[in-house]
């Protein structure tokens, strides 16, 4: 199947207020630079529907969904829903498109599920609303699309299907929902010490759950470390009949939200990994605060994933979508550096291999049952 990409016209615009870390445009960038690039065939894109109350109550409970709905149409929340769905919130503000958007995140992924039936990749950059729980919004999701989309994917008659989350943020609503769960493998990279400050090393999540903490300035050589000693095996090990991965770029050097150090390189070897690795893939967006790194990163997602390459500096009409981005959240540590405009590829960003991450996989490879052993010619050739 020719990858398939899933966007949507409600992202131009929508933003949860000047002041949160989501007023940046983040979708339609993305949207915008695929189709300047040539990179988006009128075959290959679908507009995601948006998906009805009753789909959601899959997973969500139906008073929330309620509550969410009226927050929408009244733009207000009563004291009830405040305490009870944690809606209306300085994370989760009330908004114009408060239900719409996210219901429409989770159309898109739940057709994603419907689409990869027979094997197959699609992207779907409006995805990847980790934190929310079935009861209430949280970390900026007010509703949770990739266990709505792990949950469409169950219902196809697939047995075993694996999660792989390398947002900054621990995937801790995923792991709430289907952490237990003997049909799914949840593998979480994350900065340790982080909000949500959960996901520890020893987390099993009731199950299949592995979380990797990982510490301030996770480079480029210790995510291939973690790629091809730890996710890559265990993908081996449970033999998945479809692939989730949420991609959030919170984890790129200039993102605000994280203190990590990794270049959009990084995601584009996982996701590339993750494609050879089941013969259905499902690549979702997820964090993101800083506008040229996000929507370079999940372009690049894209392209990789749709045979596309462009390694020198990009055509005009692309870099004249880059250079009309604005941020105000930028200061003096903030300033736009040239290779935002010019280049969908950031500079590799290696490090050393620190020894508390190497050990922290192998405990990991250890409670898997991997061999323990470690082949570091093997893992510099394949990194």
């Amino acid at each position: 199947m020719t990858p398939v990409f899933i966007g949507s016209e409600i992202y131009r615009g929508s933003s949860y207020g000047a002041a949160h870390p989501l007023h940046i445009p983040r979708v339609s960038t993305v949207m915008d630079l695929v189709r300047a690039l040539g990179w988006l065939g009128p075959e290959q894109y679908r507009t995601s529907p948006r998906a009805k109350p009753a789909a959601l109550t899959g997973f969500h409970t139906p008073a929330y969904i309620n509550a969410l709905e009226k927050a929408e149409a009244t733009q207000a929340v009563d004291e009830g829903a405040f305490a009870r769905h944690a809606l209306g919130t300085t994370a989760n503000p009330v908004f114009p498109e408060m239900f719409r958007r996210p219901a429409t995140g989770a159309g898109g992924v739940m057709l994603a599920a419907e689409l990869v039936a027979d094997g197959g990749v699609v992207h779907v950059p409006g995805g990847g609303t980790h934190h929310a729980m079935a009861d209430r919004a949280n970390g900026f999701c007010y509703l949770n699309d990739p266990v709505l989309c792990l949950l469409a994917l169950r219902r196809l008659g697939l047995t075993r299907i694996a999660y792989i989350d390398i947002d900054a943020h621990h995937a801790d609503g995923v792991e709430a929902a289907l952490g237990g769960a003997d049909d799914m493998l949840l593998v979480s990279i994350h900065e340790e010490n982080r909000w949500p400050f959960t996901g520890k090393l020893d987390d099993t999540g009731g199950g299949r759950s592995y979380n990797l903490p990982v510490p301030r300035g996770f480079n480029d050589t210790e995510m291939a470390h973690v790629l091809h000693r730890l996710i890559l095996p265990l993908l081996a090990q449970f033999d998945p009949q479809a692939v989730v991965l949420q991609s959030g770029s919170d984890a790129i050097l200039e993102d605000p939200l994280s203190r990590l150090a990794l270049s959009n390189n990084a995601h584009t070897e996982v996701a590339l990994a993750l494609r050879d690795a089941s013969p259905r893939l499902i690549a979702l967006g997820g964090g993101g605060y800083n506008p040229w790194s996000v929507a370079r990163c999940w372009t690049r997602v894209w392209g990789a994933l749709n045979g596309q390459e462009v390694s020198g500096e990009l055509p005009t009409p692309a870099q004249a979508i880059l250079q009309n981005l604005t941020w105000n959240r930028r200061g003096p540590a903030w300033q736009v550096q040239p290779h935002w405009i010019a280049t969908l590829n950031d500079p590799p960003r290696p490090g050393p291999m620190r020894p508390e991450l190497t050990d922290s996989v192998d405990y990991l490879r250890k409670r898997a049952g991997l061999p323990r052993a470690v082949h570091l010619a093997q893992v510099s050739a394949r990194a």
